[in-house]
């Protein structure tokens, strides 16, 4: 013969699953926000490399030249548009929709 549980083990038994749920959720947000902190960091490495693969001496260069110089370079109303139409372009291909914030 089984033993029925009382309304109030019940009650219990809920706000016990509710409390395991929301910590397996808080674990996989802090799961997912590491991951894009990982994401994040191997993108600023591999575009920081392939900047130096493209400025010859640039281990003599200081970060505030390089800001320079891709501000200079970015400015251009003919890089601009360029930049625009190619984010506009990549941005289509994967489904992502982009706007120009600095606009």
């Amino acid at each position: 013969m089984s033993k029925r549980k009382t309304v109030a083990e019940q009650i219990a038994n809920a706000k016990e699953d509710i409390r395991q749920h929301e910590n397996k959720l808080r674990q996989l947000q802090q799961r997912q926000k590491e991951q894009e902190r990982k994401d994040r960091t191997r993108r600023l490495i591999e575009r920081g490399a392939i900047l130096e693969s493209l400025i010859d001496g640039a281990e003599t260069v200081t970060n505030e030249q390089i800001k320079t110089l891709l501000q200079a370079v970015l400015s251009t109303a003919a890089a601009r548009d360029k930049l625009t139409a190619f984010v506009t372009k990549n941005a289509a291909g994967t489904g992502e929709t982009r706007t120009n914030e600095t606009e």
